[in-house]
């Protein structure tokens, strides 16, 4: 079976906008942004590849990956005005108030990013049962929970991983509030995300 190839559009856009942001980050001297989210975007992108060539994922949800990817570079590197409440001492988009102590811009970033994971983990799940068994998966309750509940690990996981960076740089109750705002906003993404499959898969 001839493997699928991400689009070509796909791929021009991602490398246009991590040059842009490589290039800002360079610009204002943020280190940690060229250490950190460069190198995981890098190996997402590369994981992305690799599923895609295996299950051949949709448009929409390649696209949607893509504009997850950019969101999250754009949250590290794009100012605001000083006087905008945000968190921290740091006056990015990543740290904005949407709701002053209850809803970030990082927050619902992450909505928008685990509906595409749980939607992501659907479709390589249909594939590959129809590639080993021939058989079209059907979104029954069983199978849209089971992609529910691995979207909510994935959350747990990229939590775990800043709770213990995090925790070096600020106090350990912010990074408590953090982790759960975060939490509930995978945990969200995930749900919506089962529905949409129910209604759509």
């Amino acid at each position: 079976m001839k493997k699928a190839r991400l689009p070509r559009s796909i791929i021009l856009v991602a490398v246009i906008y991590l040059v842009a942001a490589v290039s800002a980050a360079i610009a204002a001297q943020n280190w940690d942004f060229l250490r950190v989210y460069v190198p995981f975007f890098i190996v997402i992108a590369f994981f992305v590849n690799i599923l895609h060539r295996r299950n051949n994922f949709s448009g929409i949800l390649l696209w949607s990956l893509t504009i997850w990817g950019a969101l999250n570079l754009a949250g590290g590197l794009i100012a605001i005005p000083e006087n905008w409440s945000h968190q921290g001492s740091k006056p990015i988009l990543h740290s904005l108030w949407i709701i002053e102590k209850w809803l970030k811009w990082d927050n619902l970033v992450r909505f928008f990013g685990f509906i595409t994971c749980t939607w992501l983990i659907w479709e390589a799940l249909r594939a590959s049962i129809q590639a080993r068994l021939g058989r079209k998966l059907y979104p029954s309750m069983g199978m849209i929970f089971l992609c529910i509940f691995a979207g909510m690990g994935l959350g747990t996981l990229t939590e775990l991983a800043e709770f213990f960076t995090g925790s070096l740089l600020s106090s350990t109750v912010d990074i408590y509030r953090e982790t759960c705002r975060d939490l509930i906003a995978s945990s969200l993404g995930c749900l919506f995300a089962g529905i949409l499959i129910f209604l759509h898969g």
